[in-house]
């Protein structure tokens, strides 16, 4: 597949208007109990726009070394996302508390480890986790490369 064609694959979920909201978290395993966890929640969706999806990352990424590149999660084998997605804002509230209690109640099945681009502006305090014993790596390089901050429209990394 086209780079470009696969960097649009996730377009329609942010069409203009929609209102999304989403968690993630890195699994090793699924266990039948984070299964039913997520079952029982995929049971209360509050808008029919809402998924919850469960991607297979084994493979190639789990060969590179965790201090090969920023990102360090080379044993995540799953990665669950929580999309909680409406037309109305005032689903809001609805949306994002069915987010959140999926993405608690999933916590202690999860390694721990996070893919930033999957974390929300609300989620700052996950970003030295999610890079690990790399951070501080990525902290120097940050200071020497942008020491004014201009790339901070992410989750960023304090210098």
């Amino acid at each position: 597949m086209p780079y470009v064609d696969w960097q649009k694959a996730f377009d329609p979920l942010l069409a203009p208007g929609a209102r999304n909201y989403w968690k993630s978290h890195n699994f090793t395993q699924l266990s039948d109990a984070a299964l039913h966890t997520k079952i029982e929640h995929a049971g209360r969706l509050p808008s029919p726009q809402c998924e919850i999806l469960i991607g297979h990352l084994a493979g190639a990424p789990n060969r590179v070394p965790r201090n090969a590149t920023a990102y360090l999660a080379r044993d995540a084998k799953f990665v669950m996302n929580v999309h909680a997605r409406c037309d109305d804002p005032a689903q809001d509230a609805e949306c994002i508390r069915w987010a959140r209690d999926l993405f608690r109640a999933s916590a202690p099945y999860a390694s721990g480890g996070a893919y930033v681009n999957f974390m929300t502006e609300d989620e700052g305090e996950r970003v030295a986790a999610a890079y690990g014993e790399n951070y501080e790596r990525l902290r120097e390089i940050k200071r020497r490369y942008d020491p004014q901050n201009v790339f901070h429209m992410n989750q960023n990394i304090k210098q």
